[in-house]
């Protein structure tokens, strides 16, 4: 017999080109850190520029309505008195600063000054104590007062805005108008022969000027309050002065406080 011969194999070798994968193979294999991250955290870490999921806005501020929380401007024109006025104004929470407030920060002085400062509103040291320019704002401003030869209390401090608004930000022009009725009032009783405005906010919300104060201070404004013209000068807040210590922003004030001293000392 012949010899019989198996059948050969042929033996082949293996493949070893690396196929691309689907974008679904690829996608099925996840990492084990993409598999702990939520999915929304992971979509934002593929692409960066994906938009934040959209906060639901706050509901409107709605005063409280009970007495006392809205003075009405007949209220507040019947006050014959800063004394009566505190007491009208003093509950008040027409807007969102109130319900946040320690103190309301209502003014001090003279009940009748010749000079009448204001400024924008209470900082964290006068929502404490409910006077205003009390801090190292308010000592600056002291010492200005007393290098023209008068005393805190011979003047009128208030501020456009009675309560602090939060991280002593600037109120909004919503937040001063629910205020510049107790402010107009109080300036009919005392009666100033001069204001001055200190910073921009009243400056804006007091006399209606909305150029920068480093433009206009030191030249005259008037504003009319209760029928009654009254002279202006602006000039920078203490708060301002003490950040820019400068000489020339020193020089500055001190003229445009002259300036209002020499017109009260003008004989009537």
């Amino acid at each position: 017999m012949g010899l019989v011969r198996e059948p050969l194999v042929s033996v082949q070798a293996p493949d070893r080109t690396v196929q691309a994968k689907s974008p679904e193979a690829q996608t099925s294999v996840q990492s084990p850190a993409q598999a702990r991250t939520p999915p929304r955290e992971r979509v934002a870490a593929v692409n960066p520029q994906a938009p934040p999921p959209l906060a639901a806005l706050p509901a409107p501020y709605a005063p409280p309505d009970r007495p006392g929380a809205c003075p009405s401007a007949a209220e507040v024109a019947a006050c014959t008195s800063l004394a009566d006025l505190q007491k009208a104004t003093e509950g008040c929470l027409a807007c969102p600063l109130g319900p946040g407030r320690l103190k309301f920060v209502f003014g001090e002085g003279a009940p009748k000054a010749r000079l009448m400062f204001v400024g924008e509103g209470p900082g964290r040291d006068e929502d404490l104590q409910g006077r205003p320019f009390v801090g190292k704002a308010g000592e600056l401003l002291d010492k200005m007062i007393g290098a023209l030869g008068l005393r805190r209390e011979d003047t009128y401090i208030a501020n456009v805005v009675k309560c602090r608004p939060p991280d002593n930000r600037t109120p909004t022009s919503e937040e001063a108008k629910a205020c510049l009725g107790f402010l107009h009032r109080q300036i009919e009783l005392v009666q100033p022969a001069v204001l001055v405005t200190l910073g921009a906010t009243p400056l804006r919300e007091l006399v209606g000027v909305s150029e920068g104060v480093t433009k206009v201070r030191g030249q005259w404004r008037r504003v009319t309050v209760g029928g009654r013209e009254i002279p202006v000068m602006p000039t920078f807040h203490p708060a301002y002065v003490l950040r820019q210590y400068t000489q020339d922003v020193r020089r500055a004030v001190w003229a445009d406080l002259q300036a209002a001293k020499a017109w009260i000392d003008r004989p009537e």
